[in-house]
């Protein structure tokens, strides 16, 4: 089986600094950790896997806080990057719901890519013959969850595509909803600089990290936790084309892409709010 293969340096509130490396995180030393096995699986799709290095799945899901037994809503889950994870580990105690795009939508994109997960969920049973298909489609699809019924919800790069489409507010209030008193919202999300890009309205991909944690704020969450997991300090945020000039997107094609190769993939924030409990 594949190792866990990336260093993790993740500061904790409490200031505890934590250090993985390869050697200390084989599956083999770790065979009681199922979301490290279910990352180390063989069933992932292979381009996805390389993508570890960038995404850091083991890190940024342990971070969240998340538990097998929960019951855990990914919104927009797009290709299925995270979903090859999350599936088959919340498969046996928990619930993975996917809130995706409308089969239905008059618009040809969300429709074409909600027939392509579809397909993919229904082609693999082995991983994901429980979990649950919903629709999260702004501005009228909202309702992807029963209200205060679910555990965890995550974002994986969408906000500035609701942010830029006026729709950011209503999907973090319906997120809110659903979650329980206590419940986790997990948000990764590409984070502008402090000159760059100069357009942060999410045309460009990037986002001011001190504007989503507002959004998340007006939504009625209380920011628990921030992470520098996904941080990349190579990111210059100066793309005429916006965070998809980078790597895996490309937009340039050849142009320079070995040097957008050796910066990666996006400067990311790492954000851990909740929906506070009830007193």
């Amino acid at each position: 089986m594949k190792n866990i293969c990336h260093k993790m340096n993740l500061t904790l509130k409490s200031g505890l600094a934590l250090a993985l490396t390869c050697g200390l995180m084989s599956i083999n030393a770790q065979a009681s950790d199922k979301l490290a096995e279910a990352i180390a699986s063989e069933h992932r799709t292979e381009k996805y896997a390389a993508r570890d290095e960038f995404r850091n799945p083991y890190e940024t899901l342990n971070f969240f806080g998340i538990k097998e037994d929960m019951t855990v809503v990914e919104i927009w889950p797009g290709g299925g990057w995270y979903a090859e994870i999350l599936a088959p580990y919340l498969k046996d105690k928990g619930q993975y719901i996917a809130a995706g795009f409308d089969p239905a939508s008059d618009v040809d994109y969300y429709k074409r890519n909600a027939k392509k997960f579809k397909e993919k969920i229904a082609a693999n049973p082995k991983q994901f013959d429980k979990t649950e298909l919903t629709i999260m489609q702004p501005p009228k699809k909202l309702a992807f969850a029963k209200e205060n019924a679910v555990d965890m919800v995550v974002s994986f790069r969408n906000t500035h595509n609701w942010h830029r489409r006026g729709y950011a507010e209503s999907v973090y209030n319906s997120v809110f909803k659903a979650l329980k008193p206590g419940g986790v919202f997990g948000v990764v999300q590409h984070r502008a600089g402090k000159n760059q890009p100069t357009d942060t309205s999410g045309e460009k991909g990037y986002l001011k990290q001190s504007d989503v944690i507002a959004m998340a704020e007006k939504a009625g969450f209380k920011l628990l936790a921030q992470s520098e997991i996904n941080a990349n300090p190579k990111d210059t945020k100066d793309y005429e084309n916006g965070v998809w000039t980078l790597p895996p997107s490309y937009r340039l094609k050849d142009k320079d892409r070995e040097k957008y190769t050796a910066i990666g993939e996006s400067d990311r924030m790492t954000l851990k709010f909740v929906k506070p409990a009830k007193k």
